[in-house]
């Protein structure tokens, strides 16, 4: 019997999961890639540590995806963290789990994962070849291949992996979704997600570069008064805003961000009640009772921050410590239990960490990946219109959903 042949569009973490899985089903793969190198996105995951997957069971992985997480229980069941993380280990990939459940390479290196990965495909027997896909060939309801810029490639199923529009330097410009339009698939509005947040307040250029950890944060909708996102853990002041992880993830639940319609609450000091900080207050400023209140907070703030709180304040800055009153020492706790600050909009997509969108998942059977509308193309990973939280989910995604279009590409 003759192999079949599977093209696999895209060599991110899907694609190389979906190729090394079909060729270690028999099938004939091609891998097309259009950048000289795979899996370009993946070295920069993690800040270079790439959190490779979330060590959770299924159930916590679904709540973890507020964007058509049902969708995903077919692939995930199939393939579940606990399995992603014996496959890796399998190819010589030693991981470990921090806070969070999420896992990484021991070795704290993005490039070791892509190698193994690259290993995975080559021992498997998959041709990677560069070249960017334009088109599919489509014939009486069926992929047949695929118009390169090179060539045209034949095949009897085609994996569409090209990723969303995040990022575009690694390769990530859209293409899948283009080739999704061609074969008849919706793809629903495409907006940034895990992406850091735009602030009109200027002093928080003044604390660009300021790392913020163990602060919790809220983020309030003005237009109705709720808080639709809460956290714990860190942030960074940045040139236009917010980012740092948990700024990301809040990103994911904020709808059109304009018109000043979202706070950021950041507590300071969340282990302290205002009692408590209220006591650590009295005693720095005796401490301190006959310097300026302006000098009095090296052993409690960050020094990037005390000039804002200080602004916030309004006691002027050279007040002495001893003459602070009960009423001024309440309002400063109030400051630092929420420092506020204004979002204005996102940052521009190709910031963002995973594109939020992609292509229709009624079109796809979740048990699959084959599309609905034309038999042998199949999708997997991030042009979905699928996407979570920050902390290893999104890769899972690419980790489940590619081996299952894999899979069921090479039957």
């Amino acid at each position: 019997m003759t192999a079949k042949k599977v093209l696999v569009v895209g060599a991110g973490a899907a694609g190389l999961m979906a190729a090394g899985t079909a060729a270690g089903y028999g099938a004939s793969v091609t891998l097309l890639e259009k950048n000289p190198k795979v899996g370009r996105k993946l070295m920069i995951t993690g800040k270079g540590r790439c959190n490779i997957l979330n060590n959770c069971d299924v159930p916590a992985f679904i709540s973890n995806v507020p964007v058509n997480g049902r969708f995903l229980y077919s692939a995930i069941s199939r393939f579940t963290p606990a399995e992603t993380y014996e496959f890796f280990e399998s190819l010589g990939l030693p991981l470990k789990t921090e806070r969070g459940n999420r896992s990484y390479p021991q070795s704290d290196k993005a490039s070791d994962v892509v190698d193994a990965l690259r290993r995975f495909v080559l021992d498997s027997g998959v041709n990677i070849v560069q070249d960017t896909a334009h088109s599919l060939i489509i014939e009486s309801g069926a992929v047949t291949g695929v118009n390169g810029e090179k060539q045209q490639y034949y095949a009897d199923s085609v994996i569409v992996c090209c990723g969303g529009k995040s990022y575009p330097l690694t390769g990530s410009t859209g293409d899948g979704y283009l080739l999704a339009k061609q074969a008849g698939h919706t793809v629903t509005e495409l907006k940034p997600s895990l992406v850091p947040l735009e602030s009109p307040d200027p002093e928080c250029k003044s604390m660009q570069g300021l790392s913020l950890k163990n602060i919790a944060l809220k983020i309030t909708d003005t237009n109705s008064n709720k808080i639709v996102y809460s956290d714990f853990g860190e942030m960074l002041f940045t040139h236009f805003g917010l980012s740092g992880p948990v700024i990301l993830s809040a990103s994911s639940h904020l709808k059109n961000p304009g018109d000043g319609r979202y706070i950021a609450e950041i507590d300071l000091k969340p282990a302290l009640s205002e009692e408590q900080l209220d006591r650590r207050l009295q005693r720095d400023f005796s401490d301190n009772i006959n310097r300026d209140v302006s000098n009095s907070f090296s052993k409690l703030l960050p020094r990037k921050i005390i000039v804002p709180v200080l602004k916030r304040w309004g006691v002027p800055f050279d007040k002495k410590c001893h003459s602070v009153t009960r009423e001024e020492r309440r309002k400063l706790c109030g400051i630092l239990k929420c420092f506020t600050v204004p979002i204005s909009g996102f940052r521009p997509i190709e910031e963002a960490i995973v594109t939020s969108g992609g292509v229709k998942t009624g079109e796809i059977n979740p048990k699959t990946m084959e599309s609905k509308l034309v038999s042998g193309l199949f999708f997997a990973g991030e042009v979905l219109d699928v996407d979570a939280y920050t902390g290893g989910f999104n890769l899972q995604i690419a980790w489940s959903t590619g081996r299952l279009a894999g899979e069921n590409a090479s039957y």
